[in-house]
């Protein structure tokens, strides 16, 4: 899968006026959020999983870290992180720019209840170069996901 892909998703979305694309790499929540010019938090990092012989998605908002006992508890098998080498073959994407839309259909994609923090949040869109800024409704409702999960620590604050 492709930037280009997502762009002709987002344009038959009405969306194609969200999408941000950079020279400077975007790959981590701390670069993105330094493109973008948002909080890290803004960043919805989608996070690849091994589950069984394949993956599950579980976007995120930037800071937040998964909570092992949480992981464990909703999908029944331990968080283990897809190795880079199989992030592309099981996502369709390069690691740096997982989109949780246009994800195979083998692959649940589930939204994490931080995304609800904030009302603009910022998904990779296809590469590590690019974001788009969306609502975590409408990320809802571009990704069709599994469900709402709450797999995450909560937000520490600093103090």
């Amino acid at each position: 899968m492709t930037i280009e892909n997502v762009k002709t998703f987002l344009e038959k979305n009405g969306l194609l006026d969200r999408l941000h694309e950079f020279e400077a790499s975007t790959a981590t929540v701390e670069l993105a959020a330094q493109q973008l010019g948002v909080d890290p938090d803004q960043i919805a990092k989608t996070l690849s999983f091994y589950r069984g012989e394949g993956a599950v998605l579980v976007v995120a908002a930037g800071s937040r870290r998964i909570d092992n006992h949480k992981f464990k508890e909703h999908f029944g098998c331990k968080g283990r992180m897809l190795v880079r080498e199989d992030v592309e073959r099981l996502t369709g994407y390069a690691a740096g720019g997982v989109c949780p839309f246009l994800a195979p259909a083998d692959v649940p994609v589930w939204l994490d209840v931080s995304l609800r923090d904030h009302e603009t949040v910022y998904p990779a869109a296809g590469n590590a170069h690019s974001g788009v800024a969306l609502s975590p409704e409408e990320l809802e409702g571009l990704t069709a996901p599994a469900g709402w999960c709450d797999v995450c620590k909560p937000l520490e604050v600093a103090g």
